[in-house]
C-alpha cells in the first residue's frame, strides 16, 4: 500500500490514513484494488492499489485493461480479512 513521504512521524490519526494511489491524490482511501502481473507474480500474490471514490473507476479500467486486475473491495472489508496462511 502507500508508504509516507517522509520520515517523520506523527500521532495524530489522519497522518496514518490511508490515502489514494492514484498521482497526486492526497484523499482518503475507500477502495482496495488487488492486483497481480503474471509475468511477475506467482498466481496468489497479490499486490494493491489504494483508491478514493473518485479514481477507483481509473485506476480498475488501468489494471483491468493488462489483465491484471483480481478483485474490488471496500478498505473496511479488506482490513477485516483473515491474514493469509
Amino acid at each position: 500500500m502507500n508508504s509516507p513521504e517522509s520520515s517523520e512521524s506523527s500521532a495524530s490519526p489522519e497522518a496514518a490514513a490511508p490515502v489514494c494511489s492514484a498521482k497526486g491524490c492526497r484523499a482518503d482511501a475507500v477502495w482496495v484494488l488487488a492486483w497481480n502481473n503474471p509475468k511477475l507474480h506467482t498466481p496468489e500474490r497479490r499486490k494493491t492499489w489504494l483508491a478514493c471514490d473518485e479514481h477507483r473507476e481509473h485506476l480498475s479500467s488501468f489494471l483491468g485493461v493488462r489483465g491484471f486486475l483480481k478483485d474490488v473491495v471496500t478498505l473496511a472489508e479488506w482490513e477485516s480479512r483473515p491474514p493469509s496462511a
